[in-house]
C-alpha cells in the first residue's frame, strides 16, 4: 500500500476556498479509486501549509486513478476552480509506505 501526501502552500486569505476544494475532492477521490484519508487545512501555527492524504495499492493503481480523476466531471470542475481562484501557490506530491505497522492499541489515560 502506498500513501500519497500532497503538501500545499496556500494563500492564507483564501483558506475557505481551499476548504471548498478539499470537500469537492472528498467526493471525487473515493469515486475514482483512492482511499481518501483526508484534507487538512491550517489551524494553529502555519497559515499557509495544508495537506491532502490518500492511499492506493501501488503505482499502477495510482496511474489508473489519475486517469479517472482527470475524466471525472467534479474533478475537472475542481481543477478549474483552483485555477480560477488561485489559492494554491505550490503543490508537492510524495509517496510513502507504512513502516511502523502493525500498531498497538491506545490505552486510555
Amino acid at each position: 500500500m502506498l500513501t500519497c501526501f500532497i503538501r500545499y502552500e496556500i494563500d492564507p486569505y483564501k483558506k475557505e476556498a481551499f476548504a471548498e476544494y478539499a470537500r469537492n475532492w472528498g467526493q471525487a477521490i473515493p469515486r475514482c479509486g483512492a482511499d481518501l484519508i483526508g484534507y487538512f487545512a491550517p489551524h494553529e501555527g502555519t497559515t499557509t501549509t495544508a495537506y491532502g492524504v490518500y492511499s492506493l495499492p501501488d503505482l499502477a493503481a495510482y496511474e489508473t486513478y489519475r486517469q479517472r480523476l482527470q475524466n471525472d466531471p467534479l474533478g475537472q470542475e475542481n481543477y478549474r476552480f483552483a485555477q480560477k481562484e488561485q489559492f494554491i501557490r505550490r503543490e508537492d506530491r510524495q509517496f510513502y509506505r507504512l513502516a511502523s505497522g502493525p500498531h498497538g492499541k491506545r490505552i486510555a489515560p
